[in-house]
């Protein structure tokens, strides 16, 4: 057994040139990062973009590697989802730090409720997705996919409504008011972070969004919250024209991390009209809902 195993004193320095050694080791292209400041003076992540990645402080982050300050449990957790390093790794880190390794309770795989599911399979004229926890997209109907996008050609791992957001160009001309949604989102989001502190994916869902948006970042420091409810949304859509549509949200009981998201327009309007075509649309096209469970 190593001598700091069980040695209550952190070895700052040593956690120092260990988390410089493994950013060193890092691709900026590989973690999908803008090269948009300059050439790179090192090999590797910049310690900004480390503490970014981690939702912390670049002030935070390099007294670390420098050796002038302990860390806590909760960052030392964030940087290494941020470094995405393997289980020795984080031991040794944490280790070295002089803290508890206990490994952060890994949740299952959120799977749709079989009545939401059902909901969503008679909804044929309505769009409907249902969002589980971190705002992630697990399921959906074909309207849906025609309204926002195809989400059955996301990665699960990245079909997450936030992120979409964020990323997918589309969405920037899809939504009139884009950065009022996506501001929105962002509170949203600071909201499911408040239920689940310590969820590994959503941390690094943060990290990278912060990396790679100056919009995302500048809201999420800002610390905002709201709650997923009711509101209207402009959509300019690339077939069904412009469309003014309302949403609610209904929680499912058999699991309150579940909500029904659905938008509905009144009756006899354009609106309407224009769902109607974009249902007729989907159906040539053969869109489809979340595949069963």
């Amino acid at each position: 057994m190593s001598h700091w195993e069980h040695d209550p004193t952190p070895h700052l320095n040593e956690l120092g040139e260990f988390l410089k050694a493994r950013r060193a080791e890092l691709s900026p292209r590989a973690m999908g990062l803008p090269d948009t400041a300059g050439p790179r003076r090192v090999a590797g992540l910049r310690r900004e973009e480390v503490a970014r990645l981690a939702a912390i402080s670049t002030d935070y982050y390099t007294r670390l590697e420098q050796g002038r300050m302990p860390a806590s449990a909760p960052a030392l957790e964030a940087i290494a989802q941020a470094l995405h390093l393997d289980d020795d790794q984080r031991r040794y880190l944490f280790g070295l730090a002089g803290k508890e390794t206990a490994k952060p309770r890994r949740r299952a795989l959120q799977k749709v409720q079989p009545q939401l599911r059902r909901v969503l399979d008679d909804l044929t004229s309505t769009p409907a997705i249902v969002m589980g926890r971190r705002m992630d997209v697990i399921a959906w109907n074909p309207l849906a996919a025609a309204l926002v996008t195809d989400f059955s050609a996301v990665p699960e791992k990245h079909r997450n409504y936030v992120r979409i957001l964020f990323t997918d160009p589309a969405m920037r001309t899809l939504y009139a008011d884009w950065k009022g949604v996506a501001r929105t989102a962002v509170a949203q989001l600071r909201m499911e972070a408040a239920k689940c502190p310590d969820d590994p994916r959503l941390t690094t869902l943060v990290g990278e969004l912060s990396v790679q948006d100056t919009d995302f970042r500048k809201w999420w420091a800002a610390h905002h919250v709201a709650t997923l409810s009711v509101g209207t949304k402009v959509l300019n859509h690339p077939v069904a024209g412009q469309l003014s549509l309302d949403w609610d949200t209904l929680t499912a009981s058999t699991d309150p991390d579940q909500q029904l998201v659905v938008w509905t327009a009144e009756v006899g309007s354009a609106t309407h009209d224009g769902l109607r075509i974009l249902a007729s649309w989907a159906a040539d096209r053969n869109l489809s809902a979340a595949p069963p469970e």
